[in-house]
């Protein structure tokens, strides 16, 4: 085996541990297509560890930064051409090379980690959309420039739409992780909105104020996955099953956590291996043969 394919057998490695959804879509990718992407989230999961046990002390906070500083330096390196550092940079140097990715997208994801570092409480939505956008938003960029579009169209906005839906969902999902460390990602004007109290959710509240607080961000998880669906059809055919794929599969967890009855707090919403593998076919039915 190549180092190159040795690379890229990492990389896959990385995206089928830690993300068991987003990898069972990249299955669905043409080979090459499906190395790049593994490639790039190799990097992000990489990128997401340098903050993993991040705790609010000044000096964990500022050997982070330094931490994520360095990572950066390293990733302008090998967008110039420098040689690779870490296992899984091969990959990723191919990716950039076969698909000739912009590299601003990444600086963004860096930006959007830093902003864990010094942001624990979201004032409004267009604040966390923001932070939504650099850590996921951005993903859609990142992708697109793989998977490709159709001569003439131009669905950047939808896969944009897209991350950002999906992040907002692992924030609804995650609710209860981030509150015991101490973070609330909900804006807090809409807390306000319902009454529901910062001191209500570290206590675990779930009472009629938490589930209209809930409906009201899973509509708009909704509405935002509804504006990524109308972008499929821009996309190069052999790209659109695992992003319709994807995109079922993720908005599936909304469905689980009204199952749960909103409770996000002690139990975490999933979608069953069985649910995926019925979402699948129709996936590929609707890619193509309708709606997109």
């Amino acid at each position: 085996m190549s180092p190159l394919d040795q690379s890229i057998a990492l990389c896959r490695q990385i995206t089928a541990k830690h993300a068991k959804t987003f990898y069972l879509g990249s299955l669905l990718l043409p080979r090459p297509k499906r190395h790049a992407i593994w490639a790039i989230y190799a990097w992000l999961r990489q990128t997401d560890e340098l903050l993993d046990g991040l705790e609010a002390s000044n000096t964990q906070v500022e050997v982070t930064r330094s931490k994520l500083e360095h990572w950066g330096s390293h990733l302008e390196a090998l967008f110039q051409g420098g040689e690779p550092q870490t296992p899984t940079d091969l990959a990723l140097i191919d990716a950039i090379q076969t698909y000739q990715l912009s590299i601003q997208p990444f600086r963004e994801m860096l930006l959007g980690q830093s902003m864990d570092l010094d942001t624990q409480r979201y004032s409004t939505w267009e604040d966390l959309r923001l932070y939504c956008y650099r850590v996921a938003g951005v993903v859609g960029l990142m992708s697109s420039e793989i998977m490709g579009f159709v001569p003439g169209l131009d669905g950047t906005e939808e896969a944009v739409a897209l991350g950002i839906a999906m992040q907002l969902t692992n924030i609804l999902r995650d609710v209860g992780e981030d509150a015991r460390r101490g973070r609330i990602y909900l804006p807090l004007e809409d807390l306000r909105r319902f009454n529901y109290s910062e001191r209500d959710l570290f206590n675990y509240v779930i009472d009629e104020r938490w589930i209209a607080l809930m409906d009201y961000e899973i509509k708009r998880a909704r509405q935002l996955y509804a504006q990524a669906e109308q972008g499929i059809r821009t996309l190069q055919p052999d790209s659109r099953w695992p992003v319709a794929a994807s995109l079922m599969l993720y908005r599936q967890i909304l469905n689980a956590i009204e199952r749960n009855h909103y409770q996000v707090f002690r139990t975490r919403a999933y979608v069953s291996t069985l649910s995926k593998a019925l979402a699948l076919p129709v996936a590929w039915w609707r890619s193509n043969y309708y709606g997109y």
